[in-house]
């Protein structure tokens, strides 16, 4: 790619750290942006304009938790394994390009199916297919017969923790994902209940920071969540259940909370229309309330909270990505606080902040644009068509606006 320039200017920047720019103006040249300034820019002949004034632009959005490779369903889980590959290979790319037209430019993907996944990233890196940047955690390691084992690497006891980490790296992941408790999704399985136990948990997350890869759990019961905590992992996923000892250590070791509203949401409000298992629907309408208390504690004791939809999963489809903000704001979140959360907050967590995240000089060329204002009318991002315009890596993938 050339160093040709692209000037944004006339509308509002929201930079991703809570703060906006009016009148702002936005230049990009190659794929990082080299300036954000306030008023007018001195535009040299052979640069390309993008007005967006009554818009506003903002760094393109990090979804912490997706499954691209599950179709969003009622039983996504058994299409992996019945719907024919190179199929679920074709859907995955077609997912990904949905996702990043509505303005997510980088997603974390927190369980793969047949190593579809990888191989979706590595295709996006060599620009093969159109799809947000991918940090892939091939397969999520649980108990035998534990929440997500008909996509999960099933491992039991200390040692063969380690060696499920070490198969996943040795393929390429990431991150790595461990699965604390019990789930929804998975017939029988409680989320109330642990599943990994401290050791096994301690041993894993253990062996992935020595490769040098972060670290997720999905934990939704109080006793995993904490079990989660004290193995020293980096972020947790969903939290249903947090008690004041976990909010703590989350506090003090900097913790990262992925809420992952929207798949609750799909099941609570369409499962059963929509042909799921009582038994599933039943587990996430019990959960309700909890979560409410959970989310209000964690704002409270200020957690680094990010944005993730757990995409995939049923009535959760990829490309409504950031209804989850819409979902934020209706748990008690300002719109500009949910907007936060899927930027800068996100990057941090992520380790990503250095490069994505955030609109500023130096910064990768991750943006997008909505018309109106989203720092305080949600629903100006987060309904369907609500994006005009992605730029990824200072590529413009979608445009409305010209």
């Amino acid at each position: 790619m050339d160093n040709h320039l692209t000037i944004f200017t006339g509308g509002t920047a929201f930079i991703g750290n809570g703060q906006t720019i009016s009148n702002a103006t936005v230049v990009v040249e190659g794929h990082n942006i080299v300036k954000v300034s306030n008023g007018n820019y001195e535009v040299p002949r052979d640069a390309s304009i993008v007005a967006f004034d009554g818009h506003t632009i903002l760094p393109g959005f990090i979804d912490c938790h997706t499954h691209i490779c599950l179709d969003g369903d009622n039983d996504p889980f058994g299409h992996s394994r019945t719907d024919p590959f190179v199929q679920r290979v074709l859907q995955a790319s077609k997912y990904s390009q949905q996702t990043l037209k509505a303005g997510i430019t980088t997603i974390r993907d927190m369980g793969g199916v047949d190593d579809i996944d990888l191989g979706l990233r590595n295709a996006i890196n060599k620009c093969l297919i159109v799809g947000p940047r991918i940090l892939a955690s091939r397969k999520l390691i649980c108990i035998t017969g534990g929440h997500g084992w008909v996509i999960g690497r099933e491992a039991d006891g200390v040692d063969e923790i380690r060696k499920a980490v070490r198969e996943q790296v040795k393929h390429g992941a990431d991150v790595i994902k461990f699965m604390a408790t019990g789930g929804v999704l998975t017939p029988g399985s409680d989320p109330r209940a642990s599943q990994m136990s401290l050791q096994e948990l301690e041993a894993g997350v253990i062996e992935a920071h020595k490769f040098g890869k972060r670290t997720a759990a999905h934990a939704k019961g109080s006793q995993g969540i904490l079990n989660a905590l004290r193995a020293g992992i980096d972020s947790i996923e969903h939290g249903t259940m947090l008690t004041e000892e976990c909010v703590a250590i989350m506090k003090e070791r900097g913790v990262s909370l992925n809420l992952t509203l929207s798949a609750m949401y799909g099941i609570e409000f369409r499962g059963r229309q929509g042909g799921m298992a009582q038994e599933l629907v039943d587990k996430a309408i019990a959960t309700k309330s909890l979560r409410q208390q959970s989310i209000e504690m964690a704002k409270q004791a200020g957690i680094l909270i990010t944005m993730g939809t757990d995409a995939g999963t049923p009535f959760n489809l990829h490309g409504e990505n950031l209804r989850e903000l819409e979902l934020m704001v209706e748990v008690g979140f300002t719109p500009m606080e949910a907007l936060k959360a899927g930027t800068g907050s996100s990057a941090l967590a992520l380790g990503l902040d250095k490069s994505i995240g955030s609109i500023g000089e130096g910064k990768l060329a991750d943006l997008i644009i909505v018309e109106g204002d989203p720092t305080s009318d949600i629903t100006k991002i987060s309904r369907p068509g609500a994006v005009k315009l992605v730029m990824k890596n200072g590529m413009i993938f979608h445009d409305e606006l010209s």
